[in-house]
């Protein structure tokens, strides 16, 4: 069944489990979008961004980064008060980035996923 074919209020199932994992990242925490698709072992971090990207409103999307800890373009303002509220790492910007928006620190945000809830392996 192509993805069109499906009910509207149907999600893939490789989307389900997508939205899983984000739902999953600890507050004040991230993942890459290629580390979801490793924690999945399937796909990769473009198949992870689409998923995000049609169907991630419903979940903590903040959570599902880039690997180099960019916020989200046309979303850095929102990103960056879930990231505050949360106590999210951040790196400054440096001198001359006037009007430049932090990113995550990523060797400090980043969550491998140890904690797996139950029914993951």
């Amino acid at each position: 069944m192509s993805e069109e074919s499906l009910p509207a209020d149907a999600l893939p199932e490789y989307a389900e489990r997508v939205l899983d994992v984000a739902e999953r990242i600890p507050p004040g925490r991230v993942m890459t979008y290629g580390d979801v698709a490793e924690w999945l072992g399937e796909g990769g971090p473009r198949q992870v961004g689409r998923v995000m990207a049609l169907y991630g409103g419903a979940v903590p999307w903040w959570r599902v980064i880039r690997a180099d800890g960019v916020l989200l373009p046309g979303h850095e303002l929102e990103a960056l008060g879930h990231y505050r509220e949360e106590g999210t790492p951040l790196r400054g910007v440096g001198r001359g980035s006037e009007g430049h928006m932090p990113r995550v620190d990523m060797r400090r945000a980043r969550w491998d996923g140890e904690e797996r809830a139950e029914g993951h392996t």
